[in-house]
Protein backbone atom coordinates (compact mmCIF):
# COMPACT_ATOMS: atom_id res chain seq x y z
CA UNK A 1 0.00 0.00 0.00
CA UNK A 2 1.25 3.05 -0.99
CA UNK A 3 0.46 6.09 1.15
CA UNK A 4 0.56 10.31 -0.49
CA UNK A 5 -0.09 13.68 1.34
CA UNK A 6 -1.61 16.22 -0.61
CA UNK A 7 0.40 19.43 0.59
CA UNK A 8 0.91 23.18 -0.47
CA UNK A 9 3.70 24.13 -2.98
CA UNK A 10 5.83 24.97 -0.03
CA UNK A 11 6.30 21.02 1.12
CA UNK A 12 8.38 18.75 -0.06
CA UNK A 13 7.26 14.96 -0.70
CA UNK A 14 10.35 12.39 -0.36
CA UNK A 15 8.88 9.32 -0.74
CA UNK A 16 5.93 7.04 -0.01
CA UNK A 17 6.34 4.07 2.24
CA UNK A 18 4.84 0.35 1.51
CA UNK A 19 3.27 -1.53 5.01
CA UNK A 20 4.34 -5.17 5.27
CA UNK A 21 3.38 -8.21 6.90
CA UNK A 22 4.87 -9.09 10.47
CA UNK A 23 6.53 -12.34 10.21
CA UNK A 24 6.81 -15.21 12.84
CA UNK A 25 10.83 -14.48 13.24
CA UNK A 26 10.36 -10.70 12.92
CA UNK A 27 7.90 -10.70 16.31
CA UNK A 28 10.03 -12.92 17.95
CA UNK A 29 13.14 -10.46 16.80
CA UNK A 30 11.48 -6.89 17.70
CA UNK A 31 9.80 -8.40 20.95
CA UNK A 32 12.37 -7.24 23.45
CA UNK A 33 13.19 -4.22 22.05
CA UNK A 34 12.42 -0.76 24.11
CA UNK A 35 10.04 0.54 22.04
CA UNK A 36 6.51 -0.40 23.72
CA UNK A 37 4.50 -3.34 20.97
CA UNK A 38 2.11 -1.34 19.97
CA UNK A 39 4.10 1.07 17.73
CA UNK A 40 5.33 -2.44 15.56
CA UNK A 41 1.02 -3.01 15.16
CA UNK A 42 0.03 0.23 14.44
CA UNK A 43 -0.65 1.29 10.95
CA UNK A 44 -1.04 4.81 11.64
CA UNK A 45 2.97 5.05 11.96
CA UNK A 46 3.76 5.08 8.89
CA UNK A 47 6.46 7.72 7.98
CA UNK A 48 5.26 10.31 6.12
CA UNK A 49 9.11 11.94 5.39
CA UNK A 50 7.81 15.36 4.55
CA UNK A 51 9.64 18.38 4.82
CA UNK A 52 7.34 21.05 6.23
CA UNK A 53 9.31 24.17 5.29
CA UNK A 54 7.43 27.08 6.52
CA UNK A 55 7.33 25.42 9.78
CA UNK A 56 11.45 24.68 9.60
CA UNK A 57 12.19 28.42 8.82
CA UNK A 58 9.74 29.99 10.98
CA UNK A 59 11.83 27.05 13.94
CA UNK A 60 15.17 28.01 12.68
CA UNK A 61 14.75 31.69 11.84
CA UNK A 62 12.12 32.90 14.12
CA UNK A 63 10.00 34.73 11.15
CA UNK A 64 6.62 33.64 9.05
CA UNK A 65 7.47 31.85 6.31
CA UNK A 66 5.30 32.13 2.76
CA UNK A 67 5.38 31.21 -0.19
CA UNK A 68 8.00 33.21 -2.90
CA UNK A 69 11.40 33.02 -3.30
CA UNK A 70 12.44 36.46 -2.06
CA UNK A 71 10.72 35.51 1.48
CA UNK A 72 12.37 31.73 0.97
CA UNK A 73 15.94 33.54 0.88
CA UNK A 74 15.50 36.00 3.11
CA UNK A 75 14.42 33.69 5.89
CA UNK A 76 17.05 30.99 4.78
CA UNK A 77 19.57 33.68 5.39
CA UNK A 78 18.66 34.33 8.59
CA UNK A 79 18.24 30.46 9.58
CA UNK A 80 22.50 29.89 9.06
CA UNK A 81 24.17 31.03 12.09
CA UNK A 82 28.07 31.18 11.11
CA UNK A 83 30.21 29.61 13.82
CA UNK A 84 33.72 29.19 14.52
CA UNK A 85 35.38 25.62 14.89
CA UNK A 86 38.52 25.36 17.23
CA UNK A 87 41.16 23.88 15.04
CA UNK A 88 42.47 20.68 17.19
CA UNK A 89 44.82 18.60 14.55
CA UNK A 90 46.13 19.65 11.59
CA UNK A 91 48.40 17.79 8.83
CA UNK A 92 46.24 15.10 8.41
CA UNK A 93 46.12 14.02 5.10
CA UNK A 94 42.79 12.72 3.33
CA UNK A 95 41.38 13.43 6.76
CA UNK A 96 38.08 11.23 6.21
CA UNK A 97 36.04 9.14 8.93
CA UNK A 98 36.08 10.04 12.63
CA UNK A 99 34.42 9.32 15.93
CA UNK A 100 34.88 9.79 19.53
CA UNK A 101 36.12 6.51 21.22
CA UNK A 102 33.82 6.25 23.84
CA UNK A 103 32.97 3.82 26.77
CA UNK A 104 33.23 0.14 25.57
CA UNK A 105 30.37 -1.40 28.27
CA UNK A 106 31.36 -4.91 30.28
CA UNK A 107 28.45 -6.71 28.89
CA UNK A 108 27.04 -10.02 30.71
CA UNK A 109 24.95 -12.15 28.73
CA UNK A 110 22.58 -12.91 27.05
CA UNK A 111 21.73 -9.68 25.22
CA UNK A 112 18.22 -8.38 24.57
CA UNK A 113 17.99 -10.12 20.89
CA UNK A 114 20.47 -13.51 22.30
CA UNK A 115 19.49 -16.65 23.62
CA UNK A 116 23.34 -17.56 24.77
CA UNK A 117 24.71 -17.81 27.95
CA UNK A 118 27.92 -18.03 27.12
CA UNK A 119 30.40 -15.26 27.96
CA UNK A 120 31.68 -13.07 25.21
CA UNK A 121 35.50 -13.55 24.53
CA UNK A 122 37.74 -11.11 25.43
CA UNK A 123 35.49 -8.07 26.13
CA UNK A 124 37.64 -4.62 26.11
CA UNK A 125 36.68 -3.48 29.51
CA UNK A 126 39.00 -6.71 31.37
CA UNK A 127 41.27 -8.39 28.49
CA UNK A 128 42.42 -4.97 27.25
CA UNK A 129 42.18 -2.69 30.31
CA UNK A 130 45.49 -0.85 29.79
CA UNK A 131 44.33 0.33 26.23
CA UNK A 132 41.49 2.05 27.66
CA UNK A 133 43.02 4.02 30.71
CA UNK A 134 43.62 7.97 30.52
CA UNK A 135 45.90 9.47 28.01
CA UNK A 136 45.56 5.63 26.66
CA UNK A 137 44.80 5.09 22.50
CA UNK A 138 41.89 3.95 23.31
CA UNK A 139 40.76 6.52 26.24
CA UNK A 140 37.23 7.10 25.58
CA UNK A 141 37.58 10.41 25.48
CA UNK A 142 39.85 10.53 22.67
CA UNK A 143 38.97 10.68 19.29
CA UNK A 144 39.86 8.47 16.19
CA UNK A 145 40.43 9.85 12.71
CA UNK A 146 41.15 8.41 9.30
CA UNK A 147 43.71 9.53 7.07
CA UNK A 148 45.04 8.21 3.91
CA UNK A 149 48.80 8.25 5.26
CA UNK A 150 50.77 5.87 7.02
CA UNK A 151 52.93 8.44 8.71
CA UNK A 152 56.19 6.89 8.28
CA UNK A 153 54.44 3.08 8.87
CA UNK A 154 55.91 0.56 6.16
CA UNK A 155 53.55 -0.43 3.72
CA UNK A 156 52.07 -3.46 3.60
CA UNK A 157 53.18 -4.72 -0.49
CA UNK A 158 50.57 -5.04 -2.94
CA UNK A 159 47.06 -5.14 -0.53
CA UNK A 160 46.00 -1.43 -0.92
CA UNK A 161 47.18 2.29 -0.95
CA UNK A 162 48.41 3.70 2.84
CA UNK A 163 46.14 4.70 5.54
CA UNK A 164 46.02 5.08 9.36
CA UNK A 165 43.56 5.54 12.36
CA UNK A 166 44.98 7.97 14.52
CA UNK A 167 43.88 8.16 18.11
CA UNK A 168 43.84 12.26 18.98
CA UNK A 169 43.34 13.83 22.37
CA UNK A 170 40.95 16.75 21.89
CA UNK A 171 41.26 18.77 25.08
CA UNK A 172 44.48 20.64 24.60
CA UNK A 173 44.52 24.20 24.41
CA UNK A 174 47.09 24.48 21.45
CA UNK A 175 46.87 23.22 17.40
CA UNK A 176 48.64 19.77 17.31
CA UNK A 177 50.32 19.64 14.10
CA UNK A 178 50.64 15.83 13.49
CA UNK A 179 54.51 15.08 12.52
CA UNK A 180 54.44 13.27 9.08
CA UNK A 181 56.76 10.50 9.51
CA UNK A 182 56.16 10.09 13.44
CA UNK A 183 54.66 5.96 13.02
CA UNK A 184 58.07 4.71 10.96
CA UNK A 185 58.63 2.67 13.62
CA UNK A 186 55.83 0.66 12.23
CA UNK A 187 53.96 -0.17 15.59
CA UNK A 188 51.89 1.74 18.19
CA UNK A 189 53.81 4.82 18.34
CA UNK A 190 52.83 8.36 19.47
CA UNK A 191 53.89 12.04 18.95
CA UNK A 192 53.82 15.43 21.06
CA UNK A 193 53.59 13.97 24.39
CA UNK A 194 51.00 11.30 23.35
CA UNK A 195 48.58 13.45 21.98
CA UNK A 196 48.55 12.12 18.67
CA UNK A 197 49.22 8.10 18.50
CA UNK A 198 49.19 5.59 16.18
CA UNK A 199 46.08 3.18 16.39
CA UNK A 200 46.98 1.25 13.20
CA UNK A 201 48.08 1.71 9.61
CA UNK A 202 48.22 -0.18 6.30
CA UNK A 203 51.67 -2.05 7.41
CA UNK A 204 53.10 -5.55 8.33
CA UNK A 205 52.64 -5.25 12.11
CA UNK A 206 49.05 -5.50 11.44
CA UNK A 207 48.69 -7.77 9.08
CA UNK A 208 45.65 -10.19 9.73
CA UNK A 209 47.71 -13.43 9.83
CA UNK A 210 49.43 -12.25 12.99
CA UNK A 211 46.61 -13.60 14.64
CA UNK A 212 44.85 -15.49 12.15
CA UNK A 213 47.41 -17.02 9.88
CA UNK A 214 44.70 -19.57 8.13
CA UNK A 215 42.33 -16.57 7.07
CA UNK A 216 42.01 -16.39 3.47
CA UNK A 217 42.73 -12.51 4.01
CA UNK A 218 46.24 -13.21 5.97
CA UNK A 219 47.90 -10.97 4.14
CA UNK A 220 45.83 -7.72 4.37
CA UNK A 221 45.61 -5.30 7.33
CA UNK A 222 42.88 -3.67 8.74
CA UNK A 223 43.11 -0.37 7.58
CA UNK A 224 43.98 0.86 4.42
CA UNK A 225 42.45 4.27 2.70
CA UNK A 226 40.12 3.81 5.20
CA UNK A 227 36.44 5.62 4.65
CA UNK A 228 34.63 4.70 7.44
CA UNK A 229 34.63 3.35 11.51
CA UNK A 230 32.09 1.84 13.51
CA UNK A 231 32.70 1.08 16.16
CA UNK A 232 30.70 -1.61 18.70
CA UNK A 233 30.54 -0.25 22.25
CA UNK A 234 28.09 -2.66 23.22
CA UNK A 235 29.57 -6.02 23.25
CA UNK A 236 33.02 -5.83 20.56
CA UNK A 237 35.52 -3.98 18.92
CA UNK A 238 36.24 -1.25 16.20
CA UNK A 239 35.12 -1.70 12.69
CA UNK A 240 37.13 0.26 9.45
CA UNK A 241 35.91 0.27 6.01
CA UNK A 242 38.41 0.88 3.37
CA UNK A 243 38.54 1.47 0.22
CA UNK A 244 42.06 -0.37 -0.57
CA UNK A 245 42.48 -0.01 -4.36
CA UNK A 246 39.90 3.13 -4.60
CA UNK A 247 36.43 3.07 -5.50
CA UNK A 248 36.47 0.36 -8.50
CA UNK A 249 38.56 -2.07 -6.56
CA UNK A 250 37.70 -4.52 -3.73
CA UNK A 251 36.37 -3.21 -0.51
CA UNK A 252 37.72 -4.02 2.73
CA UNK A 253 36.45 -3.97 5.99
CA UNK A 254 38.01 -5.36 9.50
CA UNK A 255 37.46 -6.11 13.52
CA UNK A 256 40.39 -4.64 15.19
CA UNK A 257 41.28 -5.54 18.64
CA UNK A 258 42.72 -2.57 20.43
CA UNK A 259 46.25 -3.15 19.69
CA UNK A 260 45.12 -2.29 16.13
CA UNK A 261 45.60 -6.09 14.82
CA UNK A 262 42.59 -7.19 13.07
CA UNK A 263 40.44 -9.64 16.22
CA UNK A 264 42.87 -12.13 17.69
CA UNK A 265 40.41 -15.60 18.79
CA UNK A 266 38.36 -14.66 15.59
CA UNK A 267 35.06 -16.99 15.76
CA UNK A 268 35.97 -17.77 12.33
CA UNK A 269 39.37 -18.61 11.31
CA UNK A 270 38.74 -18.11 7.54
CA UNK A 271 37.78 -14.66 7.92
CA UNK A 272 40.22 -13.98 10.81
CA UNK A 273 39.25 -9.89 11.30
CA UNK A 274 39.26 -8.98 7.80
CA UNK A 275 36.81 -9.01 4.81
CA UNK A 276 37.97 -8.28 1.42
CA UNK A 277 36.19 -8.67 -1.79
CA UNK A 278 34.47 -12.38 -2.04
CA UNK A 279 37.21 -14.04 -0.32
CA UNK A 280 35.12 -13.80 2.87
CA UNK A 281 31.69 -14.80 1.64
CA UNK A 282 29.17 -17.14 3.34
CA UNK A 283 29.46 -19.76 0.88
CA UNK A 284 34.01 -19.71 1.38
CA UNK A 285 33.71 -19.65 5.24
CA UNK A 286 30.76 -21.04 6.67
CA UNK A 287 31.25 -24.52 8.27
CA UNK A 288 29.31 -26.60 7.43
CA UNK A 289 29.29 -25.02 3.95
CA UNK A 290 26.10 -23.42 2.58
CA UNK A 291 25.58 -20.64 0.07
CA UNK A 292 24.65 -17.24 0.71
CA UNK A 293 21.79 -16.20 2.15
CA UNK A 294 21.58 -13.18 -0.30
CA UNK A 295 23.79 -12.84 -3.10
CA UNK A 296 26.38 -10.15 -2.26
CA UNK A 297 30.35 -8.86 -1.94
CA UNK A 298 33.08 -5.84 -1.48
CA UNK A 299 33.58 -5.75 -4.95
CA UNK A 300 34.02 -2.17 -4.94
CA UNK A 301 35.28 0.41 -2.09
CA UNK A 302 33.32 0.47 1.38
CA UNK A 303 32.81 3.95 1.41
CA UNK A 304 30.46 3.38 4.30
CA UNK A 305 29.66 1.28 7.45
CA UNK A 306 26.98 0.57 10.33
CA UNK A 307 26.97 -1.57 13.44
CA UNK A 308 23.78 -3.12 13.32
CA UNK A 309 24.07 -5.10 16.38
CA UNK A 310 23.01 -8.88 17.00
CA UNK A 311 22.91 -11.17 14.39
CA UNK A 312 19.08 -12.08 13.31
CA UNK A 313 19.99 -15.73 14.14
CA UNK A 314 20.74 -14.66 17.83
CA UNK A 315 17.34 -17.04 18.49
CA UNK A 316 18.34 -20.18 17.33
CA UNK A 317 22.44 -20.12 17.67
CA UNK A 318 24.10 -21.17 20.66
CA UNK A 319 26.34 -18.10 20.24
CA UNK A 320 25.54 -14.65 19.44
CA UNK A 321 27.56 -12.88 16.91
CA UNK A 322 27.83 -9.07 15.88
CA UNK A 323 26.65 -8.05 12.25
CA UNK A 324 27.65 -4.60 10.84
CA UNK A 325 26.58 -3.11 7.16
CA UNK A 326 28.67 -1.60 4.77
CA UNK A 327 28.01 0.50 1.92
CA UNK A 328 29.94 -0.06 -1.14
CA UNK A 329 31.05 2.73 -4.01
CA UNK A 330 28.45 1.00 -6.53
CA UNK A 331 25.64 1.88 -4.46
CA UNK A 332 25.41 -2.02 -2.41
CA UNK A 333 24.62 -2.92 0.95
CA UNK A 334 26.62 -5.48 2.50
CA UNK A 335 26.12 -7.29 5.86
CA UNK A 336 28.91 -8.94 7.51
CA UNK A 337 28.66 -11.80 10.19
CA UNK A 338 31.28 -12.12 12.45
CA UNK A 339 30.79 -16.33 12.30
CA UNK A 340 29.37 -16.93 9.37
CA UNK A 341 30.76 -13.97 6.99
CA UNK A 342 29.52 -11.67 4.02
CA UNK A 343 25.97 -12.23 3.09
CA UNK A 344 24.58 -9.15 0.40
CA UNK A 345 21.70 -7.25 1.98
CA UNK A 346 20.79 -4.73 -0.87
CA UNK A 347 21.63 -4.55 -4.87
CA UNK A 348 23.98 -1.83 -6.11
CA UNK A 349 22.26 1.02 -6.76
CA UNK A 350 20.19 1.18 -3.81
CA UNK A 351 22.13 3.77 -2.74
CA UNK A 352 23.09 6.59 -4.92
CA UNK A 353 26.47 5.49 -6.69
CA UNK A 354 29.91 7.00 -5.85
CA UNK A 355 31.64 4.55 -8.01
CA UNK A 356 33.57 6.71 -10.90
CA UNK A 357 32.39 10.20 -8.96
CA UNK A 358 34.61 13.11 -7.77
CA UNK A 359 34.37 15.99 -6.19
CA UNK A 360 34.36 19.01 -8.51
CA UNK A 361 37.99 20.47 -9.03
CA UNK A 362 40.37 21.21 -7.42
CA UNK A 363 38.65 18.65 -4.95
CA UNK A 364 38.93 15.67 -7.87
CA UNK A 365 41.80 14.12 -5.35
CA UNK A 366 39.80 13.74 -2.38
CA UNK A 367 37.64 10.17 -1.99
CA UNK A 368 34.65 10.15 -2.09
CA UNK A 369 32.34 9.02 1.40
CA UNK A 370 29.46 9.27 2.84
CA UNK A 371 27.72 8.50 6.09
CA UNK A 372 25.28 5.76 7.54
CA UNK A 373 23.47 5.77 10.98
CA UNK A 374 21.76 3.06 12.17
CA UNK A 375 18.37 3.41 13.97
CA UNK A 376 17.37 -0.01 16.38
CA UNK A 377 14.50 2.25 17.41
CA UNK A 378 12.29 2.62 14.46
CA UNK A 379 8.15 2.53 14.70
CA UNK A 380 7.83 1.92 10.86
CA UNK A 381 5.69 -1.34 10.67
CA UNK A 382 7.65 -4.61 9.69
CA UNK A 383 10.78 -3.13 9.77
CA UNK A 384 13.73 -4.15 12.21
CA UNK A 385 16.31 -1.49 11.59
CA UNK A 386 16.41 1.76 9.79
CA UNK A 387 19.65 3.31 8.37
CA UNK A 388 19.95 6.68 7.20
CA UNK A 389 22.70 6.86 4.43
CA UNK A 390 23.99 9.94 2.48
CA UNK A 391 24.22 10.30 -1.09
CA UNK A 392 26.11 13.31 -1.56
CA UNK A 393 25.95 13.71 -5.28
CA UNK A 394 22.28 13.33 -4.78
CA UNK A 395 21.71 15.69 -2.48
CA UNK A 396 19.49 13.16 -0.55
CA UNK A 397 19.75 11.10 2.48
CA UNK A 398 18.59 7.22 1.76
CA UNK A 399 16.04 5.81 4.45
CA UNK A 400 16.75 2.34 4.44
CA UNK A 401 13.69 0.01 6.31
CA UNK A 402 15.50 -3.65 6.90
CA UNK A 403 13.32 -6.86 7.91
CA UNK A 404 14.42 -9.97 8.74
CA UNK A 405 14.65 -12.78 5.95
CA UNK A 406 15.70 -16.00 5.38
CA UNK A 407 14.77 -19.37 7.79
CA UNK A 408 16.07 -20.60 11.09
CA UNK A 409 19.00 -20.66 11.63
CA UNK A 410 20.36 -18.60 9.24
CA UNK A 411 18.47 -15.55 8.93
CA UNK A 412 19.87 -12.27 8.03
CA UNK A 413 18.85 -8.69 7.54
CA UNK A 414 16.58 -7.93 4.41
CA UNK A 415 15.88 -5.09 2.43
CA UNK A 416 12.08 -4.07 3.34
CA UNK A 417 11.76 -0.73 1.74
CA UNK A 418 13.46 2.71 0.62
CA UNK A 419 12.62 6.28 0.71
CA UNK A 420 14.97 9.74 0.59
CA UNK A 421 14.78 12.82 2.52
CA UNK A 422 15.72 15.73 0.05
CA UNK A 423 15.73 19.29 1.56
CA UNK A 424 17.55 22.72 0.25
CA UNK A 425 19.72 22.47 3.26
CA UNK A 426 21.53 19.31 1.89
CA UNK A 427 24.37 20.09 -0.18
CA UNK A 428 26.92 17.17 -0.92
CA UNK A 429 26.00 15.93 2.25
CA UNK A 430 29.02 13.78 2.76
CA UNK A 431 28.60 12.08 6.54
CA UNK A 432 26.51 11.74 9.54
CA UNK A 433 26.31 12.16 13.09
CA UNK A 434 23.22 11.34 16.01
CA UNK A 435 22.88 14.17 17.68
CA UNK A 436 22.64 11.36 20.63
CA UNK A 437 24.78 8.65 20.27
CA UNK A 438 23.21 5.77 22.17
CA UNK A 439 26.00 5.11 24.47
CA UNK A 440 24.43 2.52 26.96
CA UNK A 441 22.86 -0.21 25.19
CA UNK A 442 24.22 -3.58 25.44
CA UNK A 443 23.04 -4.58 22.40
CA UNK A 444 23.47 -1.46 19.79
CA UNK A 445 25.72 1.01 21.68
CA UNK A 446 27.91 3.04 18.71
CA UNK A 447 29.01 6.20 17.20
CA UNK A 448 26.95 4.92 14.45
CA UNK A 449 23.10 4.51 16.44
CA UNK A 450 20.98 6.91 17.19
CA UNK A 451 19.76 7.12 20.53
CA UNK A 452 15.66 6.35 20.97
CA UNK A 453 14.27 9.42 18.78
CA UNK A 454 17.19 10.88 18.65
CA UNK A 455 18.12 13.79 15.97
CA UNK A 456 20.84 13.81 13.71
CA UNK A 457 23.85 16.61 11.95
CA UNK A 458 24.76 16.44 8.75
CA UNK A 459 27.71 17.76 7.04
CA UNK A 460 27.64 19.34 3.68
CA UNK A 461 30.75 19.62 2.18
CA UNK A 462 29.13 21.99 -0.78
CA UNK A 463 29.19 24.65 1.59
CA UNK A 464 30.54 23.97 4.86
CA UNK A 465 27.16 23.73 6.80
CA UNK A 466 25.97 21.23 9.52
CA UNK A 467 22.20 20.67 9.70
CA UNK A 468 20.27 19.47 12.51
CA UNK A 469 17.94 17.23 10.88
CA UNK A 470 14.96 15.49 12.82
CA UNK A 471 14.21 11.33 11.54
CA UNK A 472 10.91 12.53 9.56
CA UNK A 473 13.20 15.23 7.79
CA UNK A 474 12.54 18.06 9.54
CA UNK A 475 15.31 20.61 9.62
CA UNK A 476 16.21 21.90 13.25
CA UNK A 477 19.10 24.62 12.69
CA UNK A 478 21.73 25.50 10.47
CA UNK A 479 25.20 26.11 11.04
CA UNK A 480 27.83 27.41 8.74
CA UNK A 481 31.85 26.17 9.93
CA UNK A 482 34.23 29.06 9.74
CA UNK A 483 37.41 27.82 8.82
CA UNK A 484 40.72 29.91 9.36
CA UNK A 485 44.22 29.24 8.46
CA UNK A 486 45.56 27.00 8.06
CA UNK A 487 42.47 25.51 7.18
CA UNK A 488 40.72 28.31 5.01
CA UNK A 489 40.70 26.61 1.84
CA UNK A 490 38.90 23.56 3.19
CA UNK A 491 35.41 21.21 3.24
CA UNK A 492 34.13 19.17 5.26
CA UNK A 493 35.03 15.48 5.19
CA UNK A 494 33.42 13.52 8.20
CA UNK A 495 31.17 14.39 11.38
CA UNK A 496 31.24 12.59 14.67
CA UNK A 497 29.54 13.72 18.06
CA UNK A 498 30.90 13.20 21.88
CA UNK A 499 29.24 10.68 23.82
CA UNK A 500 28.30 13.24 26.41
CA UNK A 501 26.25 15.32 23.46
CA UNK A 502 28.12 18.68 24.11
CA UNK A 503 30.88 18.66 21.53
CA UNK A 504 30.52 18.14 17.44
CA UNK A 505 33.92 17.32 15.85
CA UNK A 506 34.62 17.17 12.09
CA UNK A 507 36.99 16.44 9.80
CA UNK A 508 38.53 18.88 6.84
CA UNK A 509 40.26 18.31 3.73
CA UNK A 510 42.11 20.93 1.37
CA UNK A 511 42.09 20.95 -2.68
CA UNK A 512 45.58 19.39 -2.11
CA UNK A 513 44.33 15.97 -0.40
CA UNK A 514 48.01 16.71 1.32
CA UNK A 515 46.65 19.25 4.44
CA UNK A 516 43.52 18.18 6.25
CA UNK A 517 42.81 18.13 9.99
CA UNK A 518 39.88 17.99 12.52
CA UNK A 519 37.90 21.15 14.22
CA UNK A 520 35.83 21.25 17.02
CA UNK A 521 32.37 23.12 17.80
CA UNK A 522 29.82 23.37 20.42
CA UNK A 523 26.62 20.86 19.94
CA UNK A 524 23.60 22.59 19.08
Amino acid sequence: MSMYRVISKSNIIIGSWRSFQLTASMAVYLAPRRRAWRFVHSRMNIRRFIINLPATLALAAGIAAADGNATWQAARAQAIVQVQARVIATNIPGASAISQVGTFLLNTPPLAMCTTTVAFPSPIPTSFRPFIQPGAVLDPNRILVGSRSNFGAPLAINVGTEGSFLSIDPSGAGILSVPPNFAQSGVQSSALGGAVQMFSANSPHWFNGVNNPGASTAAYTGVSNPLGLSNNNAFGRLWPANAPFGDTGVGSSSILDPTGLPLKGAPSPVIGGVYVGDLTNRNVVAVPQQPQVIPGSLSTGAVGTAFLGPSPDAQSNPNCRAVFSVVTADGAIVQEHTGKGLDGLALAGTVQPLLGRTWSPPNQGVEPRLGVLMNPYTATPGSAWQLFISEPFNNTIAVINLTVFGTAPNQVFGLSSVSRISSPFLKLPVDLAPVKRDADSFSWASNTTLDEDSDFYVANRGDNTIVRMRQDGNVVAVRRVALDSPLNNASLNGIATSTDGKNIYVTVTSPSNIQGGVLALPAF
